[in-house]
C-alpha cells in the first residue's frame, strides 16, 4: 500500500515553469545588457566661455565586459553623445576573469572618438605584475592619457586631475591641488566615491568623477542600491549628484560586474557630464 503519492508536474505547471525560467532570463539578459545614458549639467562661475558646453563622457567599471562584438554597441553610446573628452574612471578590467585584449581593445576604439583620460582602480592595483604591464602599455599604446597622480591642463584651461587608486585617501590630491590656480576650474577622477567628505572636500575641487558602487548591485524604489565595495549595506554613494561643500561628486554606476554576477534594476550606464559657465 503507497503511503505517499508522488505529485504529478502536470503539463499546465510545465508550462507555467517554462515561461516563468523564460521571463527571468530575458529579464536578468536585459538588466545586464541594456545600456543607458545619465545626463547631468554642472555649472559654475568658474567655468570659462571657452569650456562652456563641454562634454565628458565617463566610462567606468567595465570589468571586461562585452556590450556587442567587440564593444560596438558601447562604442556606438559613447559617439552618440558626441563627447569632447572620454575619462576612464578605473575598473576597465576584473582580476576575477581577467581579459587584457578586451580591455585595450575598447580603449583603441574610444581613443578615436575623442580623447582619453584613464585612472586605475582597485581591480588593476589586484591584477599580477605582468598582466598590468600588458594592460598599461596597452592603453597607453591606444592613445589613451594615464594620469597617475598628475594633474594636466587641458586646452579650455580646465585642470584635470587624476588619482591612483592606491592614493585616494593619502593625502595626493591636497598636494596636487595646492598647485592649482584657485580660479581654474578644478576636476578630479577618482575611481572609488566613499572618501568625499573625510578626504576629497578636504582639498576643495570643484568637481570629481567616481564609480566603483556599480549602483548598489540590486536597486530598490526608495531605497536605492543595497550593496557596494568597502561601503557595505544600503550605501551612501551609489549613483548620481552629490554635493559637499564647495564639491560636487558624480558616482557612475558603471557597466561591468565582478564578485557579484548580477544587476537587478540597475542597467549599466555610461554618463554624460555638460559643464556649463555661470552667466
Amino acid at each position: 500500500m503507497q503511503l505517499f503519492r508522488k505529485p504529478k508536474l502536470t503539463k499546465k505547471k510545465i508550462i507555467i515553469l517554462t515561461v516563468v525560467i523564460i521571463f527571468l532570463t530575458v529579464f536578468c539578459i536585459f538588466q545586464n545588457k541594456y545600456l543607458t545614458v545619465s545626463e547631468y549639467t554642472f555649472t559654475s562661475p568658474k567655468v570659462p566661455a571657452s569650456a562652456d558646453g563641454f562634454r565628458i563622457v565617463q566610462v567606468s567599471d567595465l570589468h571586461n565586459a562585452k556590450f556587442g562584438r567587440n564593444n560596438s554597441r558601447l562604442i556606438i553610446k559613447i559617439k552618440d553623445q558626441s563627447p569632447d573628452i572620454i575619462v576612464i574612471t578605473g575598473d576597465i578590467a576584473d582580476s576575477n576573469h581577467t581579459n587584457i585584449d578586451t580591455a585595450v581593445s575598447f580603449c583603441e576604439e574610444a581613443a578615436k572618438i575623442a580623447p582619453c583620460y584613464y585612472i586605475t582602480g582597485n581591480h588593476e592595483m589586484w591584477l599580477d605584475a605582468d598582466e598590468q604591464k600588458k594592460l598599461f602599455s596597452g592603453i597607453t599604446d591606444a592613445g589613451v592619457t594615464f594620469l597617475k597622480d598628475e594633474t594636466v591642463t587641458l586646452d579650455n584651461g580646465i585642470s584635470l586631475t587624476g588619482l591612483d587608486d592606491e592614493s585616494l585617501y593619502n593625502g595626493t590630491l591636497a598636494k596636487l591641488s595646492a598647485d592649482i590656480d584657485h580660479d581654474a576650474l578644478h576636476i578630479v577622477l577618482a575611481h572609488e566615491p566613499q572618501y568625499l567628505e573625510e578626504e576629497y572636500t578636504l582639498s576643495s575641487p570643484d568637481l570629481i568623477i567616481t564609480g566603483h558602487a556599480h549602483g548598489g548591485q540590486f536597486r530598490l524604489p526608495f531605497i536605492g542600491g543595497i550593496i557596494a565595495p568597502d561601503q557595505g549595506f544600503f550605501p551612501k554613494y551609489t549613483s548620481g549628484e552629490y554635493k559637499s561643500g564647495d564639491t560636487t561628486m558624480y558616482v557612475s554606476r558603471g557597466l561591468g560586474n565582478s564578485v557579484i554576477p548580477l544587476r537587478i534594476f540597475n542597467t549599466p550606464e555610461i554618463n554624460l557630464l555638460i559643464i556649463k559657465a555661470k552667466k
